[in-house]
């Protein structure tokens, strides 16, 4: 990972991080002062997409050019994009608590979220259960594409097609974020650089885990 995108991660989350406590906020109904882990839980799902999706895209090159190197990264994405959906699950169901009273409801995207999370848990256990490595590789590959288009339609589309209650934007009659007219431009402040924030450092965590694999990978092929 460059050097110039690290400097960027760490300047993006020494502004983050104390904006999102101690910065203005726009009190919603309901959320109250609540509405701050937008910062975390919100941002947290936006750099799991793009993780998986970056995820989705090595996958797609080990497919074609059936380089271990590419679904080493695949794997790498994953697996931090798995550390945030976990995030993203607690800081949802402390959001909930606060908010609906209860750490769960039948929420569609909440329930859509779990099923995701439990579908990339099963990408892990699969990869573990192939001892062969390029089998490992192909299969895992196209689980991973399957695995993301299922996440897409779980927490993006059903959602919206379903007429429910909701706090989430976008859903149960709730304006999507862009939408929030009362919003103070303060929190978009913080809200985009938090998404770049989280994804870049998903990024740098990525790349630690792919160079440890790799030289796993390389040292017992030399032995």
């Amino acid at each position: 990972m460059k050097t110039y995108l690290k400097i960027t991660a760490v300047a993006a989350m020494i502004w983050v991080i104390p904006m999102a406590f101690l910065g203005e906020v726009s009190v919603q109904p309901i959320l109250h002062e609540t509405i701050r882990n937008l910062y975390w839980h919100v941002t947290m799902w936006f750099a799991m997409f793009i993780l998986l999706l970056a995820s989705v895209v090595h996958g797609i090159a080990y497919l074609r050019h059936n380089n271990p190197i590419r679904d080493e990264k695949s794997l790498a994405l994953t697996q931090v994009a798995l550390l945030y959906g976990g995030i993203g699950i607690v800081t949802g169901m402390i959001w909930a608590r606060f908010t609906w009273d209860t750490f769960w409801t039948k929420d569609p995207q909440l329930n859509g979220a779990a099923i995701t999370i439990l579908a990339y848990l099963a990408y892990m256990v699969l990869r573990a259960s192939i001892p062969d490595a390029r089998k490992r590789a192909e299969i895992s590959a196209v689980y991973g594409i399957f695995a993301f288009v299922l996440m897409v339609v779980l927490i993006v589309v059903l959602p919206r097609m379903q007429d429910v209650d909701s706090l989430h934007p976008g859903k149960g009659g709730n304006p999507g974020f862009g939408n929030y007219k009362d919003l103070k431009n303060d929190m978009r402040l913080v809200f985009y650089p938090a998404i770049l924030a989280w994804t870049l450092l998903g990024f740098w965590l990525a790349n630690l885990s792919f160079r440890i694999q790799h030289l796993n990978r390389t040292s017992h092929a030399q032995h």
